[in-house]
This record gives C-alpha cells, structure tokens and sequence, in this order.
C-alpha cells in the first residue's frame, strides 16, 4: 500500500514537472500561454493541410505567445501571401512574421 502511494506521488511531481518545464523552455509565463500557442501551431498548420494552394510539408510553423513564425519555401509568391493570410485569419493569432522563402 505504502508503495502504490509512492509511486503515485512520484508520477504526479514527475507530471507536474515535465507541464512547467515547457513553458520555461519556451520561454513564456504559463502552461496556458504554452497549451495555447501549440493549439494556434496545429489550427495553422490544419488549415494548410486542407488548402490546394500551400503545400503544408515545405512550410514550417511555430508559435510564441500568439505571434505566428512562418519558415520554409513556397513555389511562388502567390503561396507565400497565402500561406500568411491563412495563418492571420486563424483564431488565436496576434500577428504573423513570414520568412517563407520564394523558389526561384
């Protein structure tokens, strides 16, 4: 019984630890912020997916405290200005920088 308490409390601090490390490691003030961006990451990179005109595997998104880092190549400039306009639209999002390179 003393062991199952134990190994209980560990798994607990062990999960409480891992939550906040990730928000350190990224630099924000809470797990939220944290749960938050990564939910803006995936809608962004959903809404690629379901776009004919981005290719969602050549284009990179991250995202800190609501600011959305678009990197990686697009065929034309026509993919790059969408790939930004799809991520300002997304909810969530506070502003974007586009660092998607045009292929010559």
């Amino acid at each position: 019984m003393q062991i199952r308490t134990k190994i209980a409390s560990a798994v607990t601090v062990l999960a409480l630890v891992a939550l906040s490390g990730c928000a350190v490691t990224r630099g924000q003030e809470t797990t939220g912020a944290y749960v938050d961006d990564t939910a803006i990451t995936t809608a962004v990179k959903g809404r690629y997916v379901g776009n004919k005109e981005v290719d969602a595997t050549a284009i990179s998104v991250e995202t800190l405290n609501g600011t959305v880092m678009l990197s990686g190549f697009a065929k034309n400039q026509t993919e790059r200005t969408t790939a930004e306009d799809i991520a300002m639209k997304t909810k969530g999002v506070k502003s974007v920088k586009n660092a998607i390179v045009v292929r010559p």
